[in-house]
């Protein structure tokens, strides 16, 4: 437990330190503060842990969800964003982690023992605004989240289970079903999701391949929106290579849009729901991300939930002036991955 809390105090407060020095902004100037971290939820709880630390007022707005999957950030997100909502001129901190000291598989159960090749420690913190003051120095503006729960099945609530092996050791049962049970809540979200962000032309081909499939019957594949003709950006949950061919497949992207996806898993593993700020990093550090770009991130999680997030660039980000994971590294990347990593990996 003691290793543990120091796990997420260095990864809590090394993003938090980091954050704060680049917007300027006083940690008594924030009034709402959400943290997620799934496996790992101690007593008094991380946001205390920070709130502590910090010394944050009293009245803050704190908040810490736990047990919510690898989608976590964007929970966090939405919920920050629906507080700013109703509590004008506020600052929002978001901290999205995970802790691996207390949750590696010890036992031989091979569906459990994916995990521990998987995720590895990370995590980010994430400003937002509410000010009109701050839109000058801000990176990006949060334009839309959609949120999928698919929990009401019992296949989707079962497909990723945290419970004992037959030692009574205790780990997170992968179930073969998981790429059927993401396909699934992938389209339900997309579903909402494209009618807020796609062309008329690509919103009437989607309804009319629809209308053919479900009333007239008629034999043939769903409709794929070009989701790239509304997006810049994608930054796609690095869950794994499985999940990032099957996403690449799904919504017809290339080697140059999955990349920044691709490098992360490659780079950091699995980092849980910080995987999608390595990513947006990633681009940044690329120097990829312009004024007016559209990125497009979206999660998987346990429960099972698809949630997705778009922003919308506010300034052309110059990697020269960012302080990021990457840039020490940036010039090394992308990277070849060879066949026998594709063999080890699959």
């Amino acid at each position: 437990m003691d290793e543990a809390r120091k796990e997420a105090e260095e990864v809590m407060f090394g993003a938090i330190d980091e954050v704060l020095d680049k917007s300027g902004v006083k940690a008594k100037d924030i009034g709402i503060l959400v943290v997620n971290c799934s496996l790992f939820n101690p007593t008094p709880s991380l946001s205390a842990m920070i709130v502590n630390h910090y010394n944050l007022r009293g009245n803050v707005l704190s908040y810490n969800l736990g047990g919510m999957g690898c989608s976590a950030s964007l929970i966090s997100i939405d919920l920050a964003k629906q507080l700013l909502q109703v509590h004008p001129n506020s600052y929002a901190l978001v901290v999205s982690m995970e802790n691996i000291t207390l949750n590696w598989y010890m036992g031989n159960n091979r569906s459990m023992l994916v995990s521990n090749c998987l995720f590895r420690m990370g995590g980010a913190a994430i400003l937002l605004s509410n000010k009109s003051c701050d839109r000058r120095q801000a990176k990006y503006q949060l334009v839309h989240t959609i949120r999928t729960h698919k929990g009401a099945d019992d296949k989707s609530y079962g497909c990723a289970f945290q419970e004992e092996d037959d030692t009574k050791r205790i780990g997170v049962s992968l179930s073969k079903d998981l790429m059927a049970v993401a396909g699934e809540a992938l389209k339900t979200n997309i579903t909402t999701l494209g009618p807020l962000v796609l062309p008329m032309s690509e919103q009437l081909l989607f309804f009319a391949t629809l209308v053919a499939r479900k009333i007239f019957k008629m034999k043939m594949k769903p409709y794929i929106p070009d989701f790239k003709l509304a997006f810049e950006h994608f930054c796609i949950h690095s869950g794994g290579k499985a999940v990032l061919d099957e996403m690449e497949k799904n919504l017809n992207l290339n080697e140059w849009d999955m990349e920044p996806s691709r490098m992360t898993l490659y780079r950091f593993g699995n980092t849980s729901s910080g995987s999608l700020w390595y990513e947006l990093a990633y681009s940044e550090a690329k120097g990829r991300i312009k004024k007016g770009d559209k990125t497009w991130q979206i999660a998987f999680g346990s429960g099972f939930k698809c949630n997705s997030a778009v922003w919308k660039s506010l300034k052309t980000i110059n990697p020269a002036k960012e302080k990021n994971p990457w840039i020490d590294e940036i010039h090394e990347f992308p990277v070849h991955v060879s066949k026998l990593e594709k063999v080890i990996d699959s």
